[in-house]
């Protein structure tokens, strides 16, 4: 338990004992009450709401009801003293024996310390990356699937059960596309002379190797045959060697998912017009014609009877088709199928999705809602852009890949950690640059570096205590002082950071505390350039060093801890 949630338990006995005495009624709603730290450090260790929110719906004086609660939490061992603040909020001073405490308890639960039960068991299917199965990733997938993939390990260490799943879109057009160019690269294995690619077809050299499979395992046996009769096999051929490719492009990136649903295997099992039976059994499909358009009406437009979802009944702006005129699946029927089908297995749903995708969001959060009848929590985490950087300049597209960067060339380059911790240093939905030469910049100015500088200190700490000859005591862990609990304050927030980031399904909350902690750490180590007393290793105290050891170890610990959830590695050197 940790201290924020333990003080969160000592206000509700607090409130249990006053509504016991009369003072607040029964069955008031807490969830609005809040244990967290002052905004103002100078104000305490802890502050808290409670008779700011309860006051009201008890039909008292917030004051009033603030004065009776710090009455009872005064008399705890671990305040030091409490206070209240303007019309009602209750500040705590907590004594430097709880914090050297919480100390102890980092170092007692290592790499558990931070994890919480918030999720209840509660399964979560994560669904990110998904990209069309026709080349390898490229840097416009990469954020989404840090992001899914952080969030995932989060909410997993918040006691979640946790499905990691990547949708294969092998049922659209795009995939005859990528048959047709395998059939180009095909005819090239076998000698012909293919010349350009033409428009429309994957250029990338990517399908070079797929083309010269085909033609080891069929000789010429396609190569003058109509379309008709390669086309699907072709087809699964080809995304059968995409999704080996990106596979392992995730891979590079420390990325595995449980589950790769097809689209294909989904519509060809029915389940499309399984969701359409039951939203039909229930009114919520509808045989209708759609508006027609704004404004001039194209010269092919028709008002044609398709079945109708209504999605406006759940908040969308208009009911939508969930089949084309021709009697196939729109893209919404098909992802509608999809979201009913991971629903069967999990009890809430997050989708990551590229920014561009944002005016589909109302329509399938109407459709989970309606198929889960409200049951499903889901979320849609919509992850803007990045743009490549060398040295401030856009960077060149790569040839062998067509028109884009590959994932791969950049883990490459500057690393999986450097990849994976960059791309959650902003909110999902702000857009971001990635400079090649300023993620791998030696700087406070660049996190990836800050931080795992702050943990290559602490870990050469015991080599140099070790070097020096220094027989270090047992910890004494009185004789850290002010400036040392300040540390231990800021450590100590870590499992409300990842509770705040779980419930939030923001993963970047770990990166930004990070930065913080690691600037605390580096700014207590500066003071020993300015005070050689103030040095973490002092070869005539080895008391002192073995209190000081043991703090930093502590906050080496929650730096591992962070970087866990984030999927980066602690280096323990720099190179």
């Amino acid at each position: 338990m940790s201290l924020y949630t333990r003080f969160t338990a000592h206000l509700d006995t607090v409130l249990d004992i006053l509504e016991a005495d009369g003072v607040l009624p029964a069955g008031l709603n807490r969830k609005p009450v809040t244990v967290e730290p002052p905004r103002d450090a100078s104000h305490g260790d802890l502050a808290t709401n409670a008779a700011m929110v309860l006051a009201k719906p008890a039909g008292t004086n917030p004051r009033a009801l603030a004065e009776a609660i710090v009455g009872k939490l005064e008399g705890l061992a671990e305040v030091e003293s409490a206070s209240i603040a303007g019309p009602g909020f209750i500040n705590l001073a907590l004594t430097d024996a709880t914090w050297r405490s919480e100390l102890s308890v980092m170092a007692e639960e290592g790499d558990d310390y931070g994890r919480s039960d918030i999720g209840q068991g509660v399964t979560v299917n994560v669904e990110y990356v998904s990209a069309n199965p026709t080349g390898p990733m490229h840097m416009g997938h990469c954020r989404g699937a840090v992001v899914g993939d952080a969030l995932a390990t989060l909410l997993e260490y918040a006691g979640h059960k946790v499905i990691r799943e990547y949708y294969i879109n092998d049922a659209g057009g795009q995939v005859d596309v990528l048959a047709r160019s395998v059939h180009l690269r095909y005819a090239q294995a076998l000698g012909e002379d293919v010349g350009e690619i033409p428009e429309g077809l994957y250029p990338g050299d990517y399908l070079v190797p797929v083309g010269q499979a085909l033609a080891a395992e069929y000789g010429d046996r396609f190569l003058k045959a109509p379309e008709a009769d390669w086309l699907v096999k072709f087809r699964s051929f080809a995304v059968a060697k995409m999704m080996d490719m990106i596979r392992a492009d995730l891979a590079l990136l420390g990325i595995h998912h449980d589950i790769f649903a097809s689209e294909a295997e989904l519509q060809a099992a029915g389940k499309p017009d399984e969701a359409e039976a039951w939203l039909r059994a229930h009114d919520l499909v509808y045989d209708g014609v759609l508006e027609a358009p704004k404004g001039e009406l194209p010269d092919d437009w028709e008002p044609v009877v398709l079945p109708l979802f209504r999605s406006t009944k759940f908040g969308d702006d208009q009911d939508r088709p969930i089949k084309k005129s021709n009697g196939s699946w729109t893209y919404f029927g098909a992802d509608m199928a999809y979201h009913y089908q991971k629903a069967q297995s999990a009890d809430q749903l997050i989708d990551i999705w590229g920014a561009d995708h944002a005016g589909t969001v109302k329509r399938i959060q109407a459709a989970v809602a309606a198929l889960t009848e409200g049951k499903a929590r889901f979320d849609v985490k919509l992850i803007q852009m990045v743009r490549l950087l060398r040295d401030g300049e856009p960077v060149k597209m790569s040839k062998r890949a067509g028109n884009f960067v590959t994932l791969a060339d950049v883990v490459r380059e500057v690393g999986k950690d450097v990849v994976r911790f960059t791309m959650l240093t902003r909110k999902a939905d702000a857009q971001m640059d990635f400079d090649f030469a300023k993620v791998v910049e030696a700087s406070k100015d660049n996190p990836v570096f800050y931080v795992q500088y702050a943990h290559a200190r602490i870990s050469s700490l015991g080599r140099r205590a070790e070097e020096a000859g220094i027989e270090l005591p047992a910890p004494d862990l009185s004789l850290l002082g002010t400036a040392e609990l300040g540390l231990v304050k800021l450590a100590a927030q870590f499992p409300r950071v990842v509770e705040g980031a779980a419930l939030t399904r923001e993963p970047h909350r770990i990166a930004f505390y990070l930065n913080d902690l690691a600037s605390a750490f580096h700014g207590w180590w500066n003071m020993g350039n300015d005070d050689p007393r103030a040095r973490v290793i002092l070869a005539d105290d080895p008391a002192v060093t073995s209190s000081r050891l043991f703090l930093s170890r502590g906050i080496g610990q929650i730096i591992r801890n962070g970087l866990a959830l984030m999927g980066v590695a602690a280096l323990t050197e720099l190179n």
